[in-house]
């Protein structure tokens, strides 16, 4: 698989988008002014202890405290606790954390207090008493291997086993090479701790590097052959980054000084466009509806115009293929996180079931983000879950339409309407006035004068009140407001 990474640099964002074999499969955009602050480290302030859903909220620096579950507060040391959160913390007491996740929509940030700080080949987590490998490192010679290394050097240094945990990059990877990373990353744990010491609550003690050297640091992989970067300044701290972590990657990373922008000429922007659409066609004539709210995301796949050439049931299948391989790609393109129920169309052969599942599976190996899934249910429903550690990319470039509240639909002019009509009747009653002030959108007063002339004519004459009607241009078709006089 060939792989490029193109990094796009503006004064207020960042965009890094991630090529496989020419196509787009991931967007990251950071934006200066709200910036990520997943992978940070504070000495946050327990503000509330709640035992009834064994939680705490901690306070970090930021607008809304941070969210810190009994499940994420790790042990130090091997201690053995009870696991309740009234035993764990106190209020007012301080404590160590680091965001898993950045603060989404009305929830606050999330936290751990298992520390994890990564380097390009492993992860350094002070309370781990074991060495971890990396799950998609599938040799287990090879595994083995990078247990032994690690499990040598740390010993050698302080004789306590573990603490490091070994990425997939890490495959292959000579002894020396290790040992660079885990020096690297014990000096950079004793300075945290020395911040630590003389740090005040709510006060930052780590900030994990900005989007383009975090790019460089997890996505290079040796599938990588270019990163395009269109910022002289980014380049020349990209090149000294990589020849320092990343040696042999260092002759990948190149400026693009072309007038027209990189983005474009990858077709980068208009995937982005895409991205925000909820229907995605397919190339077989079929298409996905994808629908994305707080709880859930539900993706629907219709065969469209595609009639197939053989049978029904072999139309059905061709299309769930398609849209399995579509959706593994729109999961990473929009990144898409939580709860994800994937609607494929109903399949009679239960080896077609399996085959569009084994495609699915397939497919999501490459994502980097953590997915389970289900079975093929007999609703022809699959259900999955997908890590969410930032923003979707609708949630970083979009807001809730003013319109309609983010609801995705509008009453009808005619239902406005009616609404008005009741309106009226209601205020007739309460209030002896001499006549009423419709204010509503053109469409609604529109219909008012025409179809709905008649009904209101009537009204008028049941109230005993003369209704006068003005087109508000800059009113939505179910805004209205009725002034009495």
């Amino acid at each position: 698989m060939s792989e490029e990474i193109l990094i796009n640099m503006t004064p207020p964002e960042t965009r890094v988008a991630l090529i496989e074999n020419g196509v787009v499969q991931e967007v990251i955009i950071e934006r200066t002014a709200s910036r990520g602050i997943v992978g940070n480290i504070y000495k946050g302030k327990v503000c509330r202890v709640l035992p009834g859903m064994q939680a705490a909220f901690v306070e970090i620096g930021l607008e809304r405290a941070a969210f810190l579950h009994a499940s994420d507060i790790v042990p130090q040391n091997g201690e053995e606790t009870s696991g309740n959160i009234t035993d764990l913390l106190r209020e007012g007491e301080d404590v160590i954390v680091q965001v898993t996740k950045d603060p989404l929509g009305t929830k606050g940030a999330r936290l751990t207090t298992g520390i994890s700080i990564p380097s390009r080949y492993l992860v350094f987590m002070p309370s781990l008493s074991v060495v971890g490998i990396s799950q998609k490192i599938d040799d287990e010679d090879e595994r083995q291997r990078l247990r032994e290394a690690i499990d040598a050097a740390t010993r050698g240094e302080d004789g306590r086993p573990g603490r490091f945990i070994a990425r997939t990059v890490a495959e292959g990877i000579d002894e020396e090479t290790l040992l660079q990373d885990m020096r690297f990353l014990t000096r950079l744990w004793k300075s945290i701790k020395e911040r630590l010491s003389a740090a005040q609550s709510k006060e930052l003690l780590h900030e994990d590097l900005p989007l383009a050297m975090r790019a460089l640091r997890d996505l290079i992989t040796p599938e990588v052959e270019k990163i395009r970067i269109d910022s002289r300044e980014t380049w020349e701290k990209a090149k000294q980054f990589t020849q320092k972590l990343i040696p042999d990657m260092a002759t990948t990373v190149e400026y693009y000084p072309g007038e027209r922008p990189i983005f474009d000429l990858y077709g980068v922007e208009d995937e982005i466009q895409k991205a925000l659409n909820r229907k995605v066609e397919l190339k077989s004539g079929g298409y996905l509806i994808i629908d994305q709210t707080e709880a859930m995301t539900t993706i629907d796949i219709n065969t469209g115009a595609f009639v197939g050439h053989r049978n029904l049931e072999e139309t059905i299948f061709k299309t769930n293929l398609e849209a399995a391989q579509t959706i593994c790609r729109q999961l990473r393109l929009r990144n898409l996180g939580g709860i994800i129920i994937v609607d494929f169309i109903d399949m009679q052969d239960e080896e077609h079931k399996r085959q569009v599942l084994r495609a699915f599976e397939k497919c999501l190996a490459h994502d980097h983000a953590k997915t389970k899934i289900t079975e093929v249910s007999s609703l022809g429903l699959v259900e999955m879950t997908r890590k969410r550690t930032r923003e979707s990319l609708e949630h970083v470039l979009c807001e809730p339409c003013t319109r309609c509240g983010g609801r995705g639909s509008l009453k009808t002019p005619e239902t406005t309407c009616y609404e008005i009509f009741r309106e009226i009747l209601r205020e007739s009653r309460q209030f002896d006035v001499e006549s009423m002030l419709i204010l509503a959108a053109p469409v609604v007063v529109e219909l008012l004068l025409d179809e709905e002339s008649t009904n209101l004519a009537n009204l008028e004459e049941f109230v005993g009140k003369t209704i006068r009607l003005q087109a508000e241009t800059l009113y939505s078709q179910e805004h209205y407001d009725i002034v009495l006089l």
